[in-house]
């Protein structure tokens, strides 16, 4: 039996495209291309001599902060600077009410006067009976007695006089005048309060600022490798700071080559002036490792304030001299270590675990781990992984991203 099927010239074409369809379904479809190596930037380790700082927080203070108190009871009367003013040593800042402390004056003058009246007629007293004693006029006991008398009367004398002098200085401290020369704060207490009255009464504070005194501590290393710095500091007063402040200012070391410290204010800012250390502690805090130091900055302009806050940085020792230096944004930091994304000269990437010396500005010291010349990854990062090939493009080291080698110094840091 022969079997014929029918089939449309439209149906015929559907059935042969759905066979089309069928065998490129079957078919494996393409693998797909390998990504393009990532695109690094590099720059090489390099060997230089570089300025190694020591910084530590600080705190500013007047060379001299004297409190203004009310030595004697009274009603404040006046106030004769303005809060915040400049003042001059000697000149009158407050005034108490006078007039109890006068007439308390008056009192102890004219108890003088009556003593003075009593010793001329003890003394006198005295001279006729010792003449009488003389004449076998008197016995012995009433010539003592004229002594004894003319001795009271000398000792009444001197009370009265001290308490003149008493009353005279109690007077005299009801014109409060400033100790020393500077920057006087704001009134703690305004005309017409009672002062005095359980104990000297805090009136303002006095403060020296120019020069102001720079507080800030040394760690016990720091402190170890410059003992000829800070172990010289004998004979370092005023008179010898204000000497060195014009060198400084002008870029040249001070004495001994001292090139002075830098003071960073709170907006990091560097101050306009260099100051000097001037003392020492007299010992290491053994709690933190460290030890106080004292520096005197010029302030001619009052720009600085007692309590201000700011970062120190000064010259460390022996440091810096020929070391392995890399951008600081090439570090990978991770729970306290140190990496960095080495390319190779196959352009596979090696992290490699570091250690790492004080910053300098944006490089860092690396003390071990990688060799000079060797590339590191400064830009790109996040693609720079372990084993990856990766793109690298140099970056030129050039003085807009590395520091010129430091200068030889002209004397010991």
């Amino acid at each position: 039996m022969t079997l014929r099927f029918c089939f449309s010239p439209t149906t015929l074409l559907a059935a042969l495209a759905g066979i089309a369809v069928l065998a490129s379904g079957c078919s494996r479809a393409a693998p797909p291309k390998a990504p393009p190596p990532a695109a690094v930037t590099v720059t090489p380790v390099v060997r230089q001599d570089v300025p190694v700082n020591v910084e530590a927080v600080a705190t500013v203070d007047g060379y001299a902060n004297v409190d203004i108190r009310a030595r004697v009871r009274g009603f404040l009367e006046r106030q004769h600077y303005d809060d915040g003013a400049t003042v001059k040593e000697g000149q009158l800042l407050f005034t108490v009410e006078r007039s109890e402390y006068e007439a308390a004056l008056a009192s102890a003058r004219a108890a003088l006067s009556r003593a003075l009246a009593a010793q001329a007629h003890g003394r006198t007293q005295l001279e006729r009976r010792t003449a009488l004693a003389k004449v076998d006029g008197l016995s012995q006991q009433e010539l003592e007695d004229a002594q004894a008398q003319a001795r009271d009367a000398d000792g009444q004398v001197e009370a009265a006089r001290a308490q003149v002098r008493q009353a005279e200085l109690n007077l005299s401290y009801t014109a409060i005048r400033a100790p020393i020369g500077g920057v006087a704060g704001l009134a703690q207490v305004r005309a017409g309060n009672l002062v005095g009255q359980d104990g000297p009464t805090l009136l303002t504070t006095v403060s020296q600022v120019d020069p102001v005194r720079v507080t800030f501590p040394l760690s016990e290393v720091d402190y170890v490798r410059a003992p000829d710095r800070l172990k010289k500091l004998a004979g370092r007063d005023l008179a010898w700071a204000r000497r060195q402040f014009p060198r400084l200012d002008q870029g040249q070391p001070g004495d001994g080559g001292d090139p002075g410290v830098e003071l960073l204010l709170s907006d990091g800012k560097p101050y306009a002036h260099r100051g000097v250390i001037v003392a020492a502690n007299r010992q290491v805090d053994p709690t933190s490792g460290t030890i106080q130091l004292q520096a005197l900055f010029p302030n001619p302009d009052h720009a600085l304030r007692p309590g201000q806050y700011g970062r120190v940085r000064l010259r460390q020792e022996g440091a810096g001299g020929n070391v392995l230096v890399v951008p600081e944004k090439s570090l990978v930091q991770l729970q306290g270590t140190y990496s960095l994304a080495v390319v190779g000269p196959d352009a596979k990437v090696q992290l490699r675990q570091v250690k790492v010396g004080p910053n300098v500005g944006a490089l860092r010291i690396v003390e071990a781990g990688v060799s000079e010349g060797e590339r590191v990854v400064v830009d790109g990062l996040q693609a720079a992984r372990d084993g990856a090939t990766v793109a690298p493009k140099d970056l030129t080291a050039t003085a807009a991203n590395l520091p010129a080698p430091a200068a030889p110094a002209t004397g010991r840091p």
